[in-house]
């Protein structure tokens, strides 16, 4: 090979390697640039969130409502919702969460008729009713449902008997029927054996069609139990007692109003903040059970749950649904740290 021939080979080498080191320099900055990229758009979506949840919070008017709501003062509210370490709290946008709740309470297609019993049916009556979800919790509690599952069954049965006339020996394959459709729907609970009580599964399953055709599939709905749990939580901001006792008082105070007819007029929201009230009331009756803080996150006064407190506190007291004791027992054990055995004044607070 001659000189030249050496040359101009070592000469393509070295513009081959140029090139090679440009491409790779090329490269080089385009990830820097797609990062930079990724950064920037993280940023602005980030920001854009923001935007919108505070646009949402400065043009949001609240609506007329028949219980008087209060204004809530946003920075107390997320210094709460800040403090929490539980993380299915979602404290960054609880707020909006239960404003959704609210609105998603009062639409009337998933709300019973406040006086179905009078209107609809002509064998079923109130007490037939507190029989019967006394029943279902003797059921719940025999087959480790949860509360949610309890509080969705006995809202299909109320539902469904808004809708359908039905007679008094059907009442029951209701209920069940209903309960075993409110734990397919919360689907971590195994629905009892139908079998055991007497049904045969087409029975149910025929039930189960009519109960669904009825509601029209709409079986998702914020209940007692949606609200309790945050406001237990804001009821036990000034007060200095175990969570573990208060917390179990308001689930009874809430299961034992499911018993009571006349509370379905009362939406879920307000029943959870009248078993707040009155868990309050019984674990510290010289102490005012209301105030501010659970004004502004219940958005009722104390005067707006006079009527719901009251039926409770007949129930606690036994002076309505003697007989049905399922939830009384429940209550009365040890995990439950037995708060269904503490004693109460028979009189309401001066507060209302």
């Amino acid at each position: 090979m001659s000189h030249k021939q050496i040359n101009a080979q070592g000469q393509r080498q070295d513009a081959h390697t140029a090139e090679l080191m440009e491409i790779q320099h090329t490269l080089l900055v385009m990830q820097d640039n797609i990062k930079s990229t990724k950064i920037v758009v993280h940023q602005l979506s980030d920001l854009f969130l923001a935007n919108i949840f505070n646009q949402k919070r400065e043009t949001h008017k609240p609506k007329k409502s028949l219980t008087a709501p209060v204004t809530p003062t946003l920075e107390s509210s997320s210094d709460i919702d800040a403090r929490s370490d539980d993380p299915q709290m979602c404290g960054a946008y609880v707020s909006d969460i239960y404003e959704y709740l609210r609105e998603i309470e009062v639409n009337p297609k998933q709300r019973p008729l406040h006086d179905y019993i009078e209107k609809v049916q002509k064998d079923v009556t109130a007490s037939m009713r507190g029989v019967l979800v006394d029943w279902l919790v003797e059921i719940a509690e025999e087959y480790k449902l949860g509360s949610e599952t309890l509080y969705l069954t006995v809202s299909y049965v109320d539902r469904f008997l808004s809708l359908k006339t039905v007679t008094m020996e059907t009442l029951q394959l209701v209920g069940l029927s209903a309960m075993v459709i409110g734990s397919k729907y919360e689907r971590y609970t195994r629905p009892p054996r139908v079998e055991e009580f007497g049904y045969t599964k087409q029975e149910v399953m025929e039930m189960e069609a009519d109960i669904l055709l009825a509601l029209r599939f709409e079986l998702g709905r914020p209940t007692i139990n949606t609200f309790l749990r945050r406001f237990t939580r804001v009821a036990q901001e000034d007060f200095n007692v175990p969570h573990l006792e208060l917390e179990p008082l308001c689930c009874y105070l809430s299961e034992l109003s499911i018993l009571d007819y006349e509370n379905v007029k009362f939406l879920p929201s307000l029943v959870a903040a009248s078993a707040v009230f009155l868990a309050r009331f019984i674990v510290r009756p010289k102490q005012d059970p209301w105030n501010k803080m659970l004004e502004e996150y219940t958005k009722y006064k104390a005067a707006d749950l006079q009527e719901c407190v009251g039926i409770i506190l007949d129930l606690y007291l036994s002076r309505r649904g003697r007989g049905l004791e399922a939830v009384r027992n429940k209550y009365k054990q040890h995990k439950f740290q037995c708060v269904a055995t503490m004693h109460v004044s028979p009189e309401l607070p001066v507060t209302f």
